[in-house]
């Protein structure tokens, strides 16, 4: 079988990435230009066909030397901001290696891990929460560099967005909620940590890899407390915790196990987790609705629960 010479970009990425988003589409158009610029920049082979995520396409590809990779193309965002810089400070220790970057573009070059094996694909979901907590443990160990954003500003934001975004949930117990988590970020936002968070660590960011079992991708770096990095590990497979009969039990549980591998101090831990649940009911607003997920308030009510 030939290896493929032409880069074909997916129709379902082209639909829910550059839907109403004529910016986007723009750049969707340019990408088979923009990765056959890398192709022959990097001396690259393409080595199978194109996969995407929410907001990347990623090309499995073979360097000059026949040790296969991954070339990860988005768009230069807010989000993309800091990761090459966070990846290069990992150094591989439980997440990705980053081997290329363009700051341009911000294109990578990456180890290439089986995205045919994620962690979610685990059926013993006990075995999936303690890689997580491990892995966890092992990025936010690691002080931020200088010029990711940081926790501070990013929370100092929320809290003073609240007053204006919570009329907008119909629920008065919901905006109690978000004006409660709200009022708890307030007294932590002047010492919001500055270990090198992974903001998205949930069991379909995290790929089987050769040189480890895991490997965690994705990161948005952001320098603050691990507590912050909780949230997504405590809402992954969400039907596991509702199937347990008790969820305020299944959340503290988790809780517990992530709290200890982390190794940080559990009070602060659970207003950084407020403190997310604030964040997303805060985008959750931008995007129109009028009421926050489910899972989302059974967390951050159990948490409440937990507080006394």
């Amino acid at each position: 079988m030939h290896a493929p010479t032409t880069i074909d970009v997916p129709e379902t990425f082209v639909a829910t990435y550059g839907a109403g988003n004529p910016e986007r589409q723009r750049w969707l158009a340019g990408l088979p230009r923009l990765g056959h610029s890398f192709l022959e920049r990097w001396e690259l082979r393409l080595d199978g066909t194109a996969a995407h995520g929410m907001a990347s396409l990623v090309l499995p590809v073979l360097q000059a030397d026949g040790t296969p990779a991954a070339l990860k193309l988005q768009q230069l965002r807010e989000e993309t901001v800091g990761v090459a810089d966070g990846l290069r400070t990992w150094r591989g220790d439980g997440i990705v290696r980053l081997l290329q970057h363009d700051e341009t573009s911000a294109t990578q070059l990456l180890e290439r891990l089986d995205a045919t094996r994620p962690l979610s694909s685990l059926t013993d979901g006990e075995t999936a929460l303690k890689v997580l907590a491990e892995l966890m443990a092992r990025l936010t160990a690691v002080p931020a560099p200088q010029g990711v954003r940081r926790l501070s500003d990013i929370a100092a934001a929320m809290v003073e967005a609240t007053p204006q975004a919570a009329p907008a949930l119909h629920d008065p117990v919901e905006r109690k909620l978000l004006e409660t988590c709200a009022a708890t970020v307030r007294e932590l936002v002047d010492d919001a940590g500055d270990r090198l968070l992974h903001w998205d660590m949930h069991s379909g960011n995290v790929l089987a890899g050769e040189r480890e079992p895991w490997l965690a991708i994705d990161p948005e770096p952001l320098a603050g407390d691990p507590g912050f990095d909780l949230l997504p590990a405590l809402d992954d497979r969400w039907d596991d915790v509702v199937a347990s009969g008790d969820v305020t039990r299944a959340v503290l549980r988790r809780f517990d196990v992530l709290t200890e591998a982390v190794d940080t101090d559990r009070r602060r831990a659970l207003g950084w987790t407020l403190g997310r649940v604030l964040q997303n009911g805060l985008w959750d607003v931008q995007d129109g609705k009028s009421a926050l997920e489910p899972a989302q308030v059974a967390i951050a009510t159990a948490l409440l629960t937990h507080r006394g």
